[in-house]
């Protein structure tokens, strides 16, 4: 029913809430009580004096008959109902509202409550998921508890142990209890460190990515015709080898924006849908250059998010920006079957993965991936290789299905891979009765 068609009822109710009579109500505000009666039944419109008479005679604001519950409270409270699986009226949803508006707000503001609940959960999720020193530190303490309890299940059990070994196994006890209680109180303080100390703490790598990221790695002062690449690392105000690094990256990007202006770029992106290699076919340059300036792209003007990851031969990650429901672990453990270590084998040959990532999230992501060599070509030297990738979360489906793929071995899932390269924390916690 239109809202403008609930007036009617909205005035029924409240003179039912107030236990008043249609007769006296209708004698009040001059009318008869066959024609009330008719209003309360939504058959005729009102507005005006009577309105405005009706709404004091029932000691309410003429808005509240008018519009109802506010909107957004409605809204909240239909979000609410999709959420529990459909089980709600929801076209009943303003007569609830006008008829009791206080439980129409403690749902709304529980609602509220859980979709924050929800939130946080997830930030907390992918934390655990993806944060490689959060990881390593729960590797420790599990390692440490699984070591304690082996030894002391050792000395509770049935079979007589001469003293030698008995002291043996209380050494390790206290050797192992000493190495939890540190790597319990490190987990603590990398817990409640304010995130500003818990990024200036980290690697140069990882400093100038907590940098860009709060740009949305995208340095609209380097994309000039005339860029000053000195102003904008001295303005970062890193030390050291995050100086230089940054100083690195900066020279990049400004290389990258010169062979790729930002507004043809971006007209050729929407045009190709985004599509690596027919955007190098079209500029003429590096699949890699393509790569990084796709992930570059300002992130206010309606692009997809596209994340990326640059390692270098060994496989050891030099640069990566992450997106929601893409990370990888910087300290080593990435899954081996992402493309990006993959196109270290066949060097110049672009590979395409449509990939999902295991559950909570069961992210699906495409990846381009593409190694090629650095520097000019000499005789008797072989060039280094690096190899750049690109991510898109959740992309149009695919017809084949996706293949399964994680993110680190450590926290990953599926037990029985193949290409497993350590035990994942969920057997060892298995194991542990944790």
């Amino acid at each position: 029913m239109p809202t403008q068609r609930l007036v009617g009822s909205r005035i029924r109710e409240k003179r039912l809430d107030r236990g008043l009579r249609q007769a006296a109500v209708a004698e009040t505000v001059g009318i008869s009580p066959s024609y009330l009666n008719l209003i309360e039944h939504n058959r005729r419109r009102i507005g005006g004096k009577l309105l405005a008479d009706l709404a004091r005679v029932l000691g309410v604001d003429t808005s509240l008959l008018i519009d109802g519950a506010d909107r957004e409270m409605l809204d909240e409270m239909r979000s609410a109902a999709a959420v529990s699986g459909g089980q709600a009226e929801v076209d009943r949803t303003e007569e609830l509202a006008a008829r009791y508006p206080g439980w129409s707000r403690l749902i709304a503001t529980q609602a509220r409550r859980i979709e924050m609940l929800d939130e946080k959960l997830r930030v907390l999720t992918d934390r655990l998921a993806y944060d490689p020193q959060l990881a390593g530190s729960l590797h420790e303490v599990i390692s440490a508890v699984s070591a304690i309890r082996s030894s002391a299940s050792i000395l509770v059990g049935t079979e007589e142990l001469d003293q030698d070994w008995q002291r043996r196994f209380h050494e390790n006890i206290h050797k192992d209890s000493v190495r939890l209680a540190a790597s319990s109180e490190a987990l603590i303080t990398y817990l409640e460190a304010p995130q500003t100390l818990v990024e200036q703490a980290g690697t140069p790598f990882e400093q100038v990515e907590s940098y860009l990221a709060k740009t949305g790695f995208h340095l609209a002062q380097l994309e000039s015709d005339q860029p000053d690449v000195a102003r904008v690392v001295n303005e970062a105000g890193f030390t050291g080898a995050a100086a230089q690094h940054f100083q690195t990256i900066a020279e990049r990007y400004a290389g990258d924006a010169a062979l790729l202006p930002l507004g043809p770029f971006e007209k050729a992106c929407r045009r190709t849908g985004y599509h690596p290699a027919l955007l190098a076919q079209e500029f003429g340059v590096p699949l890699a250059t393509v790569m990084r300036r796709l992930a570059h792209l300002p992130r206010d003007k309606d692009h997809p998010p596209i994340g990326l990851a640059i390692c270098d031969a060994s496989g050891a990650l030099t640069y990566a920006k992450p997106v929601p429901g893409f990370s990888l672990p910087r300290s080593g453990g990435a899954c081996p079957l992402w493309p990006l270590f993959g196109a270290l084998s066949r060097p110049l040959q672009p590979l395409r993965l449509d990939a999902v990532l295991p559950a909570p999230n069961s992210t699906r992501v495409l990846c381009y991936a593409v190694a090629e060599p650095q520097g000019l070509a000499e005789f008797d030297f072989v060039p280094p290789l690096q190899s750049t990738m690109i991510v898109f979360p959740d992309p149009p489906e695919a017809e084949k299905a996706p293949r399964p793929i994680g993110v680190s071995c450590r926290i990953c899932p599926r037990i029985d891979c193949a290409s497993r390269r350590e035990p994942a924390f969920m057997g060892i916690i298995g194991k542990t009765g944790l």
